[in-house]
């Protein structure tokens, strides 16, 4: 039987676009790629995953590389992100996996508040930040926040991330208009390690 954190690994792991939304909506939606590449060891005993995304006219200026660590706390999942300390080494990664191999956990930066807890009702995974948590890093030199959210299911993945102002809170970019909403083109789902 497979447990909830596979399934869930294994309906995160591929590529996605969200070109129907942004033919519907382009006013609203930019036409995106999204990786969610799994890592070819487990992170603290954990299957983890690998993500980037890119704008399709620049898929060579990948960003916002994380990774996503996904841990059975026994009375449910949660989410945990981690930075990179320097993101540029893989980024990429997603359309050229290769790089992910000389990965380490010393290359990561745990980030505090930036978790989920993930909840699953029939075929669908929900993820939500606790009230109150705050998920904060730096960039750039600069302080950024983000709301962290999304929704998973056989061959779709929905993004409710959206970046906030550190000091108002007020929403500047990202799931302002309602979630990206993502197809998987490849399933990635036959990497994650056993």
């Amino acid at each position: 039987m497979t447990s909830s954190t596979t399934m869930l690994a294994q309906w995160l792991a591929g590529e996605f676009t969200n070109q129907a939304q942004a033919a519907e909506q382009p006013a609203w939606f930019v036409h995106l790629m999204l990786w969610h590449r799994p890592l070819p060891q487990r992170l603290q005993g954990n299957l983890a995953l690998f993500a980037e995304q890119a704008n399709v006219l620049k898929l060579e200026q990948a960003y916002r590389q994380r990774i996503l660590m996904l841990q059975d706390r026994g009375n449910g999942l949660q989410g945990q992100y981690f930075a990179f300390k320097q993101p540029g080494q893989f980024q990429g990664a997603g359309r050229t996996p290769e790089k992910l191999a000389a990965l380490q956990e010393t290359d990561l930066i745990h980030l505090p508040g930036c978790c989920v807890d993930i909840s699953q009702s029939n075929h669908r995974f929900s993820a939500q930040m606790s009230p109150g948590d705050r998920c904060r890093f730096e960039a750039n030199g600069k302080v950024g926040q983000v709301v962290l959210g999304f929704e998973a299911e056989e061959g779709q993945f929905l993004s409710y991330d959206r970046g906030v102002d550190p000091e108002t809170e007020k929403p500047i970019w990202g799931a302002l208009m309602g979630p990206y909403r993502f197809s998987k083109q490849q399933n990635y789902a036959g990497d994650l390690p056993r």
